[in-house]
């Protein structure tokens, strides 16, 4: 991360409740829009967004669906190991025939998770029911046998579920939560952690920096000539809460989608002289990974981990609507790409100092 961008950030700025519980709309939060080739900044509400935008530029939003992606589950190491040991897995990326998970031990008496070791050939035996298909045969108890530690990512585990497809997903609603950390208040449902477009279920978290849109502030945007795409990218674990290897940043591999009518879209946005505007990184990832040199974006599915930086030359994307980032989160880095670090910088003292609410229940970034 740059060393400009390091900063100090409150416990009272960090957003621990949806802003529903706070008594506000979703699109009632604050948005702080930074323009790219000044630095200056100005302050709104969020469903004030289209003082910023103007007829002809394209919103590109990400449609992932957020899983309930914390499970409890035992750690079977078989007979002579003593026993299974309880945990909590929590997903972290989907591949075509097996995930990558994380395995957290029980809560510690400062309410942490140690990380626990597994083994291949381990498996995870899971609390749910057994029950009807979506096919309607009966189904086994979950499970998950561990295949192997990932290649370049501590602490998480490559493991293949007892089922697939809809029946895994039926599942996992089932029995998991969404995954949340130290400073959430309280233990909120799955519905807080969607966006209303929300359609391809795939995410271990929520793509959060679309959640402050509501159906009648994007329907006000489209009467004001904005068009809005959609693309898909399954987003991955944002932390592991291992502090050095956080600090590492390291960049999961994440499935991605770009449908023909959102790669039209774009390219015709940017041949009349539209803005493309991301709603979140994952968007920019996506479109990023995809682009030609001339900016050119082609409908396509696969993963990415594509990882932006600072001199990184935007080719697809103009403007990025995101949250506001802790201080040693890699998203600052990306951010970089759109706004030199000085100007990032004076946008996130400006934030601080305003009172700003961070995280994926806070406040609004448009850098445009």
């Amino acid at each position: 991360m740059l060393e400009e961008l390091q900063f100090d950030l409150p416990e009272h700025l960090e957003a621990g409740l949806p802003p529903e519980a706070r008594g506000l709309r979703r699109d009632h939060v604050r948005l702080m829009g930074t323009d790219r080739a000044t630095g200056h900044t100005v302050h709104a509400r969020f469903d004030q967004i289209g003082r910023f935008l103007r007829q002809g530029d394209l919103l590109v939003t990400n449609d992932s669906r957020t899983l309930p992606a914390a499970l409890p589950a035992f750690l079977d190491r078989g007979r002579a190991a003593g026993g299974a040991q309880p945990v909590e897995v929590r997903l972290a990326h989907r591949h075509k025939r097996s995930w990558t998970v994380l395995l957290k031990g029980e809560p510690g008496p400062d309410g942490r998770r140690a990380e626990v070791v597994a083994e291949p050939g381990d498996r995870l035996l899971f609390l749910t029911s057994p029950g009807p298909t979506s096919l309607g045969s009966p189904s086994a108890p979950l499970e998950a046998l561990v295949l192997a530690p990932h290649p370049y990512l501590p602490f998480l585990w490559q493991v293949r579920f007892n089922r697939l497809g809809s029946d895994l997903l039926e599942a996992i609603h089932q029995l998991g939560r969404p995954v949340r950390y130290s400073y959430a208040q309280g233990a909120w449902d799955l519905d807080y952690y969607q966006t209303v477009y929300a359609t391809t279920p795939g995410s271990a978290e929520m793509p959060s920096a679309g959640r402050a849109f509501t159906w009648e502030l994007l329907l006000g945007l489209r009467a004001q000539g904005i068009g809005l795409a959609f693309i898909t990218l399954h987003t991955g674990l944002s932390a592991f809460q291992v502090p050095d290897i956080d600090r590492l940043h390291l960049v999961g591999e994440e499935e991605y989608s770009i449908p023909p009518a959102t790669a039209d879209a774009v390219n015709r946005t940017r041949s009349l002289g539209g803005r493309v505007v991301a709603v979140g990184t994952t968007v920019v990832r996506t479109l990023e990974t995809v682009a030609g040199e001339d900016g050119q974006v082609a409908a396509r599915s696969g993963w990415t981990r594509l990882r932006l930086t600072p001199d990184h030359r935007l080719r697809a994307v103009d403007g990025l609507l995101s949250g506001l980032h802790e201080p040693e989160a890699s998203h600052l880095d990306m951010l970089a790409a759109f706004l030199a670090p000085q100007p990032l910088r004076r946008a996130y003292d400006e934030a601080l100092a305003q009172g700003y609410l961070w995280h994926e229940f806070g406040d609004e970034h448009l850098i445009l």
